[in-house]
């Protein structure tokens, strides 16, 4: 079996490292500067960062300087998202140094323009899929925006190499994934899938390594990590197989 790849998070509001409930802007708990936050990932061995403007996503500010100066300082393949919505932000992203960038409203709210994007930049873009039941959620989770199946088709149809799919419910809850979900979106399309949202334990993480054969490609970690509930290197030699727990 395949590894399951990791991708600890840091997402940023107003220069800090925060970490929301369900997505709810004013639920943030701080957790002090992101460039130290990603640092310590990068210590503990990993190998990928998921690092997200959440102010951006906001729509109500940029963390864009700060964000570029977190990806070309430190050694560690950057998955950069928040509000990446047009052929400026996009640019400014990649430029940035980040390795793929994750697209979410844009994906949902301009096809056009991302199934451009997915044609020119092939496997440097994925495509965010933010889930409450089975609608999805854009503009920072404050919209619905469609059934999560159809939009996979027509993303299916425009070249989509890889999905971030997020339980909103879970985000941020310690409730663990939402392995369902995942399966069912791994049925529905041959692109790798990055499961986020409610990994609580080591036992999560193994739970998600055994769903590597149908299609998950990773998972971003994020509370968990802030929360002490395990340690980056306890987490990567499970998500290797080297560790059951």
């Amino acid at each position: 079996m395949s590894p399951l790849l990791l991708l600890p998070a840091v997402d940023v509001v107003n220069g800090q490292a925060v970490r929301l409930t369900q997505g709810e802007a004013g639920t943030e708990t701080c957790y002090g500067h992101p460039l130290e936050a990603a640092r310590s990932f990068v210590e503990a061995g990993a190998q990928w960062l998921h690092l997200v403007d959440l102010d951006a996503a906001f729509g109500r500010a940029s963390n864009a300087e700060l964000l570029k100066e977190i990806t070309q300082e430190l050694p560690i393949n950057v998955e950069l998202s928040g509000g990446i919505r047009d052929d400026a932000s996009l640019a400014r992203a990649l430029d940035a140094g980040a390795r793929r960038v994750n697209l979410g409203t844009a994906a949902l709210e301009n096809p056009d323009w991302t199934r451009c994007v997915i044609q020119e930049f092939g496997d440097r873009i994925a495509v965010g899929l933010d889930v409450r039941g089975q609608t999805l959620a854009t503009r920072g989770w404050t919209r619905d925006a469609g059934d999560l199946f159809e939009v996979i088709d027509r993303l299916n149809e425009a070249g989509c190499v890889r999905y971030v799919v997020t339980d909103v419910a879970r985000d941020g809850m310690l409730s663990g994934p939402n392995v369902e979900l995942l399966k069912r979106v791994c049925a529905a399309t041959d692109a790798a899938v990055v499961a986020s949202g409610g990994v609580s334990s080591l036992a999560d993480i193994a739970v998600l390594r055994d769903l590597v054969d149908l299609g998950v490609e990773g998972a971003i970690i994020g509370k968990a990590l802030y929360a002490g509930a395990f340690t980056v290197a306890q987490a990567l030699a499970v998500a290797s197989g080297e560790s059951n727990t």
